[in-house]
């Protein structure tokens, strides 16, 4: 089944320019457009994913639609559904495989249920697309569904793949093995770095990275009062006033020692305005470094660790209360990623290790998805509430919840993955941690950022200025622009020649 998103206009190119910082952003791309954008008039260009809501890429999808159909592209936004749950599940172990991780092994079974879906998919969608219409597939999940309509109708199409790893092993080669005739197919294939490009694509690839959006709910400056009253609204912090408003419903939610979850006021306020907070937030992936992260903070919270390495009374009592908060979305509600809640069981499980003395100190919680808005205004509080963001992804495509946090102004804790060394600098914009497996290592890095008050001031600095001149929405959608123009042109191009050509 094919579901068509429905995307809002929340904010003009005007609105946006409005801002002194990114009214000459805004200027560049409709320079651009002025260019780009009659060679797509009537055509409708098809952004293809597997989910509404959950991961950046879906993050991504609405202010790019709603851009290009501002600058005159008539644009869609269609997700793939798939009754069958072992579709996904396979996904993800393709998923897992291309970051270089699962058992490198793909069956002709896999094959059968991947074609069997795509198929199915692609019929879906090519009832919707017109000869000509530019299509854009996002990732592995529809890769297949994308590979059988440029097969079967005159259309150009480009391949988005999020997703990659800086080295090839055996899982990265059984994955690109499996994956090679659908992407194949496709006009060309867009990634987020060059180190992620396999050795078959590299003559027909380009490159644009991810960008956010400034003036979302998740990355747009809040008050204070903006700021107090989505904490207390989303029970991420208590209120002893009257007030106008309500809380959210659901609140976020915060697991307890019984095993339940409660409103994340509970047992205590969490003490996000006043304590040194480091925080996570990420889908429940076992990629992203959840379980070293608690690890290497449980471990600096050991007497021990304090009286081998406090400096002072001061930094002793810093180490005290520091709290980390470890953050994700409802794993219930990501429908594309089925290891999302046994990842989330594992965090958890661990998490009731821990003695109660260190326990009280780590924060788990689950964030509704059941408005984006409120899910982004949640995100937004606790990522400014933070004196460290960390992101331990031991593999990452990109991440964006890095770069939300250093146009956010917060120094980030990050690992040498690919994604994160592009955008952060190990003490310009943070630190990047030795190993991201290494709980001992990322104890003494937490300790150190913590530390450090003036290096962290001047991080902060650097990371705003870094996503203001690379990893902005506006450079994000000039380069789409350029790139459809590009592909249609082709088309084109091929069309005239095999015309002459009979």
């Amino acid at each position: 089944m094919i579901t068509i998103v429905d995307v809002e206009t929340e904010r003009t190119l005007d609105d946006y320019a409005a801002h002194a910082s990114l009214k000459r952003p805004v200027e560049d791309l409709r320079a651009v457009a002025q260019k780009c954008a009659d060679r797509l008039e009537d055509r409708t260009v098809w952004m293809v994913n597997s989910t509404a809501q959950g991961g950046g890429v879906a993050e991504m999808l609405p202010k790019v639609v709603s851009m290009l159909r501002e600058l005159g592209v008539s644009t869609e936004w269609a997700v793939i559904v798939s009754e069958k749950d072992r579709f996904f599940q396979l996904t993800k172990r393709i998923h897992n495989l291309i970051h270089g991780t699962g058992t490198p092994h793909l069956s002709n079974e896999d094959r059968e249920l991947y074609r069997s879906v795509s198929r199915k998919m692609a019929d879906g969608l090519a009832r919707r697309v017109d000869p000509g219409d530019p299509v854009v597939v996002h990732d592995p999940q529809p890769l297949g569904t994308g590979a059988l309509l440029k097969q079967e109708m005159d259309v150009p199409a480009l391949w988005r793949c999020h997703i990659g790893l800086d080295e090839s092993n055996a899982a990265t080669e059984t994955a690109w093995e499996f994956l090679k005739p659908w992407a194949e197919a496709y006009d060309e294939t867009i990634f987020s770095l060059r180190e992620y490009l396999p050795e078959f694509l590299k003559d027909r690839s380009d490159l644009i990275q991810p960008a956010i959006n400034p003036l979302s709910p998740k990355n747009r400056q809040l008050s204070v009062t903006e700021l107090t009253d989505v904490l207390r609204r989303s029970r991420l912090a208590e209120s002893a006033h009257p007030t106008v408003d309500g809380d959210f419903a659901p609140p976020a939610m915060r697991l307890q020692r019984d095993g339940s979850f409660a409103p994340a006021t509970r047992p205590e306020d969490l003490g996000l305005m006043q304590r040194p907070i480091v925080t996570q937030i990420s889908r429940w992936d076992r990629l992203k470094g959840f379980a070293p992260l608690l690890q290497g903070f449980a471990r600096m919270k050991e007497p021990s660790f304090f009286d081998r390495n406090a400096t002072s009374e001061r930094d002793r009592r810093r180490l005290s209360l520091t709290r980390l908060v470890l953050a994700g979305p409802d794993p219930e509600s990501v429908s594309d990623d089925p290891e999302g809640q046994e990842v989330f069981n594992e965090i958890c499980s661990q998490w009731h290790d821990l003695p109660p003395e260190i326990q009280r100190d780590v924060a788990i919680i689950t964030l509704p998805m059941t408005s984006r808005r409120i899910n982004a205004l949640m995100v937004n509080a606790l990522q400014r509430c933070s004196s460290i963001i960390a992101q331990n992804s031991l593999q990452e495509g990109f991440g964006l919840t890095v770069t939300e946090a250093m146009w956010k102004r917060r120094p980030v804790l990050g690992t040498h993955a690919a994604g994160l060394r592009e955008q952060v600098k190990d003490g310009v914009h943070g630190r990047l941690t030795p190993q991201a497996e290494d709980p001992e290592g990322i104890a003494h890095t937490i300790h150190e950022m913590m530390n450090a008050a003036e290096e962290r001031k001047r991080w902060a600095r650097n990371a705003r200025r870094r996503v203001s001149e690379r990893y902005l929405v506006f450079t994000q959608v000039r380069r789409w622009l350029e790139v459809l123009a590009q592909a249609v042109d082709r088309q084109e191009a091929v069309s005239v020649d095999g015309q002459s050509t009979a």
